[in-house]
C-alpha cells in the first residue's frame, strides 16, 4: 500500500530504527528569532550537517514552508534551494517577513537518506 507523501519525511521524533542515528547529521537546524516584529525583515540561517558533500552523497535540497496562524491553506512555500554536490554546502541565511504567528518548517533532501524535516515556531507581535 502506497504511503501518504508526509509518512515519508523523517524526523528526529518519528524516524524508523534503523534511520534514527541519521538524525543528528540530516535533521536541519534552524536559527531564527523565536518572537519578530509584523511585517519587519529578519533573517533566517538552515544548516544541516555536519554532512558529506559528494556526488555519491550530499544534500541536494532544502525546502523552506511557513504554516500562518489562521490561513486556510497552509503551508505557504517560502524558498527552495538546490544544491550541487561538491560546491555548495547545506548552509543558507534568507530574509523573510512575516504578518501573522505560525511554524517554519524546513525539510531537507538527502541523495541517500531521504527527506528530513525541522520546524520552529516564530511569534509576530
Amino acid at each position: 500500500m502506497a504511503k501518504k507523501f508526509g509518512e515519508l519525511i523523517y524526523t528526529p521524533e518519528e524516524a524508523p530504527q534503523q534511520v534514527i542515528s541519521k538524525a543528528e547529521t540530516h535533521t536541519p537546524k534552524i536559527e531564527a528569532p523565536e518572537e519578530v516584529e509584523k511585517g519587519k525583515p529578519f533573517k533566517v540561517k538552515i544548516t544541516v550537517g555536519p554532512h558529506p558533500n559528494k556526488v555519491e552523497h550530499s544534500i541536494r535540497e532544502i525546502h523552506v514552508f511557513f504554516y500562518e496562524e489562521g490561513r486556510t491553506f497552509n503551508p505557504v512555500h517560502v524558498a527552495s534551494i538546490r544544491l550541487g554536490p561538491g560546491y555548495a554546502e547545506p548552509d543558507v541565511t534568507l530574509t523573510l517577513k512575516l504578518e501573522k504567528s505560525g511554524v517554519l518548517y524546513a525539510v531537507e533532501y538527502c541523495n541517500l537518506h531521504g527527506l528530513w524535516e525541522a520546524r520552529k515556531e516564530i511569534k509576530v507581535k
